[in-house]
């Protein structure tokens, strides 16, 4: 199965998020990620949507989301030509023996950290999937206590917009 990012642009009214992901509920495909944010123009939404399968189940997810009517664009951002990135937050323990440690982590993959307590850190990094899931690695033996990540967001390269 390979994975599809898919960045929709939407009228911004109330009940389009909900008619998308029923969308995909009831034809049985499962959303990997989604992201949605109002754009420049007031009156649109863009969602970024992360979906695994083949290229006939992309056609008909395609095809499906062209249907509704408040969708206004549909591209397949591909990774060479788009710009795709997440943001996570991960909160870490962190005693004095170890909190220098996590912190020259976080610097290498060029994290902050935006919360320190007696017995934890958070962290927020931004960047590619990989580089997340990276980070997440190297902390998991100091003890993750819990993180939060956003999901997929994509723009195409360029001056051309949707």
């Amino acid at each position: 199965m390979e994975k599809y990012v898919l960045s929709v642009l939407v009228e911004n009214k109330t009940g389009v998020l909900s008619r998308v992901s029923g969308l995909f509920s009831r034809r049985g495909y499962n959303i990997d990620s989604l992201t949605v944010c109002a754009t420049n123009n007031p009156e649109q939404s863009r969602m970024t949507i992360v979906v695994k399968g083949d290229e006939h189940i992309l056609d008909q997810i395609q095809k499906q989301l062209a249907k509704l009517e408040e969708v206004i664009a549909i591209k397949k951002c591909e990774t060479s030509s788009s710009v795709q990135r997440e943001m996570s937050l991960i909160k870490v323990r962190a005693e004095a023996n170890n909190r220098g440690t996590i912190i020259e982590t976080a610097d290498i993959y060029k994290a902050r950290i935006v919360d320190v307590s007696l017995e934890s850190v958070i962290i927020e990094i931004t960047g590619s999937e990989e580089k997340v899931e990276s980070l997440l690695r190297l902390l998991e033996p100091y003890g993750i206590l819990e993180y939060v990540r956003t999901g997929l967001t994509s723009l195409d390269r360029g001056s051309g917009v949707m």
